[in-house]
């Protein structure tokens, strides 16, 4: 199977979108991360797009786009369908723009991106259990308005408007030899590798651009391998930003042609990413933004030269967060769940909570039980949240309390 015939932008293209976005967002810093830079012995900066107005990147590509409608087109208003990041940036490009926007989001649209997005002056539609359902109604109610429909992904001006972010990388870091950066349907992916090679190319050098996927929704993997984009059957992922059952086709075809590799990191691990970004460099970045620091952190890549990850967006409800941070101490065994099966007799918890002082982990929370299945008559469960550092202490934990004598449940 062939890849759809789509013409790369040119630098001119990118430099021109560069100009319209800084209408609305702001040039983003670039921060030089210690902990990643020790952890991979490379030079590693961290691209906070996280601290973009509207928490995300997605407003360069919403606003490029929207800046090129004609009087005539902008009179008929524009429609969206998105659970989050897509829908604050055009809700906000709009208003910028004085257009009005309809914006629909699925019945369960998370309240703090429901409540922005109204903020931003757009009206909020409710729609579809799943994002499929909500797609189908704003494309209808688009074709119903004649409303001009603002793609999230699939088309040239909205990648252009998210390449400016390759710019601005190169631009920052002149001497950076990789950029690492998320990919759901392509858009971000596909407007930093054209962006950020050609104005390499233009310095008189080359770099490399690597996208990283959630394996849960890593529709660009089997989609390269056959030549065209490619519907798979997702699983469920934390990194519902970039959770894209099928790769956006110009993207694709961009992506193809101009991006060096694509890998995948999974959920514990993009937990796990998340919290480092939070104790490391004090950022706080929603899952489909840490794929490319997760990717780092398990050595799915390993930087040669100076490194770039951009980190895409950080619009992260606290619910979720509370969640993730929770998972992600776990993934680093610095969270153990530790269940003792004890006699039914008294002294057994103190003798379970003297074990684990001793070896220096902090219980936090207890689940005492006589019921349960399997449980003898005369024994109860205790089940213990402790703290710990780290494998080796994780480890301690569970010697002392084999040597203390307790059976310890696996």
């Amino acid at each position: 199977m062939t890849k759809p015939n789509v013409e790369s932008p040119t630098l001119e293209v990118f430099e021109q979108a560069l100009q319209n976005v800084r209408a609305v967002a702001i040039e983003t810093p670039v921060l030089h991360s210690h902990y990643l830079s020790a952890l991979t012995g490379q030079e590693i900066f961290l691209k906070a797009e996280n601290l973009q107005r509207t928490g995300a990147y997605k407003l360069r590509g919403a606003y490029n786009r929207m800046s090129k409608l004609t009087a005539a087109e902008r009179k008929k208003g524009v429609v969206a369908a998105s659970a989050g990041n897509h829908a604050q940036g055009v809700a906000l490009a709009a208003k910028k723009l004085g257009i009005k926007a309809t914006i629909f989001m699925p019945v369960g649209a998370s309240l703090p991106k429901f409540q922005a997005t109204q903020n931003y002056g757009a009206q909020v539609v409710l729609e579809g259990a799943v994002f499929a359902e909500t797609l189908k109604a704003a494309q209808e109610y688009a074709a119903k308005k004649g409303a001009i429909f603002i793609p999230p992904y699939d088309h040239l001006d909205v990648i252009a408007g998210q390449g400016t972010v390759g710019l601005e990388v190169v631009q920052q870091v002149p001497d950076v030899k990789t950029i690492l950066v998320a990919i759901g349907g392509g858009g971000l992916a596909a407007g930093v590798a054209v962006a950020a090679k050609l104005a390499a190319a233009k310095q008189g050098r080359k770099i490399q651009v690597i996208g990283v996927q959630s394996e849960n929704a890593a529709s660009y993997v089997p989609s390269l391998k056959k030549g065209t984009p490619t519907q798979i059957h997702t699983s469920p992922t934390i990194a519902d930003g970039i959770a894209v059952s099928k790769p956006g086709a110009i993207p694709f075809a961009l992506i193809a042609k101009h991006l060096d590799k694509v890998v995948t990191v999974n959920d514990n691990q993009i937990a796990t990413a998340i919290v480092a970004l939070l104790e490391r460099s004090k950022l706080v970045v929603e899952p489909a933004g840490a794929v490319a620091v997760a990717a780092l952190m398990t050595g799915k890549v390993k930087p040669r030269g100076t490194t770039v990850a951009v980190l895409s967006g950080g619009n992260i409800d606290p619910l979720l967060l509370q969640k993730v941070i929770g998972h992600g101490l776990e993934a680093a065994e610095r969270y153990t769940t530790v269940t003792v099966m004890l006699p039914d007799r008294p002294g057994q918890l103190v003798k379970t909570a003297d074990a684990i002082a001793k070896a220096h982990g902090n219980v936090v929370e207890v689940l005492h039980t006589r019921h349960g299945k399997g449980l003898d008559i005369s024994e109860v469960e205790l089940q213990m949240s402790v703290e710990t550092m780290g494998h080796e202490h994780r480890q301690r934990v569970f010697e002392a309390l084999n040597a203390a004598g307790l059976k310890v449940k696996k």
